[in-house]
């Protein structure tokens, strides 16, 4: 089996050679061949080349798009900071009075010089590797994509004191994501990933008004275009995963304090889980050893419809030995 077939195999629950390694990949990409993160983050041809040479020597079986949430924040005008070797910063919100929403201008995918460079890379992604390996675009879910816009901190507010004006600017944030899933989608993606943070840090019933509704929107979309719908959704989401499963995504990321045996059995043939051994503890600060029984542990309680994966994105300086611990879990 290739990748690919395995993916789509996996997601029928039919068997498999061996269970896919759907690991997230940024920072370590990037150090992983030497280049530094502002050019991963800016450049589509460093990204490629580092997600190819990761899936090549650590048996992963996923092309991904992913690099920081600031690709459509900035093309809206967000002021981002690209340090050589650190992550992107913004300091000061897009939006920070309510009456600046009437100025925001909607991007264009295409138009966006940040999320046309994910186009190209999900382009290059389909040159060398379309139908070998699955490709995976993302976007960011309308109320993470309002936080990248106004900060976390007056969103928190907005939950509170002003639900109409956020729900204003729900709206917009979707429709950009929806065209943006759209676009990845025509240019090679098979899979859309929607991160959605904010949502382990709120309220299920907050959850089920400000977040859920939009996530099933964009799934909707990603869904009549052919592709697969991937929920990522960092932290504790043990509260809110009956209503991750109502998204409508396929594949559902669980960190690693959720119970993984639990969702499996809440999600049914509904949803696949995706996880969820500790990213640090484990992946990066444990041994070899540790890693494989980790692994093979999620794999023992995850069902016929687990893929494999740290809760969380793998960190830099993870020590290659134990991401080969993972893969050599998986096909021993």
């Amino acid at each position: 089996m290739n990748a690919y077939e395995r993916f789509t195999a996996r997601l029928k629950g039919q068997p498999v050679d061996r269970i896919p390694n759907f690991d997230i990949f940024m920072t370590f990409a990037a150090h992983y061949i030497k280049q530094p993160l502002s050019r991963y983050y800016l450049d589509h041809r460093v990204l490629v080349e580092a997600n190819l040479k990761v899936a090549a020597d650590f048996g992963v079986d996923i092309l991904q798009a992913i690099s920081d949430p600031y690709r459509e924040a900035a093309d809206f005008g967000l002021e981002v900071e690209f340090p050589y070797d650190g992550l992107p910063v913004s300091r000061k919100p897009l939006l920070t009075e309510p009456e600046d929403l009437k100025k925001l201008m909607p991007p264009r995918p295409e138009q966006g010089r940040r999320m046309n460079d994910r186009l190209e890379a999900i382009r290059r992604f389909r040159e060398q590797a379309g139908g070998q390996i699955p490709i995976m675009g993302w976007v960011e879910g309308a109320l993470a994509e309002a936080c990248d816009l106004r900060s976390m901190y007056l969103v928190m507010k907005d939950l509170i004191q002003r639900p109409d004006w956020l729900t204003e600017l729900l709206e917009m944030c979707v429709e950009v994501e929806i065209a943006f899933a759209h676009a990845q989608i025509e240019a090679g993606a098979d899979i859309i990933g929607l991160g959605d943070a904010v949502c382990s840090q709120i309220s299920p019933k907050m959850y089920r008004q400000f977040a859920l509704p939009y996530e099933q929107r964009i799934f909707q979309a990603v869904h009549e275009m052919g592709a697969v719908a991937r929920l990522h959704i960092c932290g504790n989401t043990t509260r809110i995963l009956p209503d991750m499963l109502e998204s409508g995504a396929d594949i559902i990321d669980l960190d690693w304090m959720v119970d993984i045996e639990k969702a499996m059995q809440l999600f049914g043939e509904r949803a696949a889980p995706c996880g969820n051994f500790d990213p640090v503890a484990v992946m990066l600060q444990g041994t070899p050893e540790q890693v494989r029984m980790a692994t093979q542990e999620c794999v023992q309680k995850g069902g016929q419809y687990l893929f494999s994966a740290a809760g969380c994105e793998i960190p830099d300086k993870t020590p290659p030995q134990n991401l080969l611990a993972q893969r050599d879990a998986l096909t021993g």
